[in-house]
């Protein structure tokens, strides 16, 4: 209790600087400006129905949250669902789910972790249960979740080396706050363990909810469309890249010899696409943006992929990718659409964000590690060079997605074992 209420008094502390952030984003986003109520617990209107809520605190999160948000909408059709965020990118992700089921979808973002907001959230929406995304772990909501008798599920959980570091040095905040979970649907056995460490108690392994995740028809005929378009020009994607890595590999590009070879850029966060064109245009590359409609000419160096939910279209389009996040430190992002798209695979040095899944796909030749931009040109190069190799890897990539579906069933066989019918607080 002493260091939940000096964590309390921190965050309290530091709520002018959390607003100036919030601010500062917005230059970029205006979107962040939005919803300001709802980020301290105030929010408009709560549906009749009973709810289930699931907490997606972005992007990434809610693209893997889709196959479960669809089952249990199936599973339990009485019941609305509650899908909450902390970004505007997250929340406009979902757009596609709330056109499917306007009726059943509520979106809210989910407030700062404050004793007041936190229980106000929870006494407006009374949810039936809660299920919080990969480590969504917040000491404040969970001491109000289990003075409420709410049960909450830690589901596609998971918890690298360097994340467990941090959390053991906060050891006195975070035990309570695990220890309170009803359960924990872990992605594999070294995040359950990992977790337990910490405190978790009832750890399932279900695996990752990412594998489940089918490419839409409509985007993989996009990119298909696009395919023909360039005929048999090659293609290197650049997926999901974060600060720092576009430099990197666009003057490992400026420097490869491949004829015809096509660099489409695809930064992680919607704000920084102005910042990757300026990049581009500093070197002199010709490119063009994907926001002005035309495809790139057959003199075009550098498409930059400046569109949101579009990521299977480009996979579809290109010969191969090299996975952001993971050329730097920043932990790499999700492989699995990739794979799914049939797409082979190149990483960085620095995938411990999806450290499992990555080995794995290493290891059924789905993908190639690579040490800096460098080595990953000479890696497209030589690729591009063997088309068997190309088409092997391909494969792998496919086998490799399907052999691994299959957590949705799971996580919601856990759901169903704590969904007991309940009659508010």
């Amino acid at each position: 209790m002493i260091a939940r209420l000096g964590y309390s008094l921190l965050f309290y502390l530091a709520m002018p600087l959390v607003w100036l952030r919030l601010l500062w984003r917005a230059r970029r986003q205006r979107e962040y400006l939005q919803h300001l109520g709802e980020r301290h617990g105030f929010h408009a209107r709560r549906p009749a129905r009973p709810l289930i809520w699931l907490h997606a605190v972005s992007v990434g999160e809610t693209r893997a949250a889709e196959p479960l948000i669809r089952a249990l909408l199936q599973a339990y059709p009485d019941h609305g669902l509650l899908l909450t965020h902390m970004t505007p990118t997250g929340r406009a992700t979902a757009a596609a789910l709330l056109a499917s089921f306007p009726e059943r979808l509520t979106q809210a973002y989910l407030p700062y972790d404050l004793p007041g907001a936190s229980a106000r959230f929870l006494d407006h929406f009374q949810p039936q249960v809660g299920l919080l995304m990969e480590t969504e772990l917040w000491p404040n909501l969970l001491h109000a979740a289990s003075r409420r008798r709410l049960p909450m599920l830690l589901i596609n959980a998971r918890l690298s080396v360097r994340s467990q570091r941090g959390y053991r040095r906060l050891a006195s905040l975070m035990r309570p706050a695990l220890a309170s979970l009803r359960g924990v649907a872990a992605q594999t056995a070294a995040d359950a363990e990992r977790l337990q460490q910490l405190g978790a108690t009832a750890t399932t392994i279900c695996g990752n909810l990412k594998f489940d995740v089918v490419p839409g028809a409509a985007q993989l005929q996009l990119g298909a469309g696009w395919r023909q378009a360039f005929g048999r020009r090659p293609v290197w994607l650049l997926a999901s890249s974060r600060e720092g890595e576009e430099a990197l590999i666009l003057d490992a590009f400026a420097a490869m010899r491949v004829a015809d070879l096509l660099l489409v850029l695809v930064p992680r966060h919607p704000q920084r696409f102005a910042e990757v064109a300026e990049l581009v245009a500093a070197r002199g590359l010709a490119f063009c943006r994907r926001s002005a409609g035309a495809l790139p000419g057959s003199t075009t160096q550098v498409w930059l992929g400046d569109s949101m939910g579009e990521m299977a279209a480009y996979y579809a389009l290109a010969n191969v990718a090299l996975i952001g996040g993971s050329l730097l430190p920043f932990g790499g992002q999700n492989l699995i659409e990739a794979a799914a798209c049939g797409c082979p695979v190149l990483l960085g040095p620095h995938s411990f964000n999806f450290a499992q899944a990555s080995e794995d796909a290493i290891a059924c030749g789905a993908a190639r590690r690579v040490g800096d931009a460098a080595e990953a040109a000479a890696a497209v190069s030589e690729l591009l060079a063997d088309g068997s190799r190309l088409a092997a890897m391909s494969d792998a990539a496919r086998c490799f997605s399907q052999a691994h579906r299959g957590a949705t069933a799971r996580t919601l066989a856990l759901i169903e074992g704590v969904m007991a019918p309940r009659k508010g607080y």
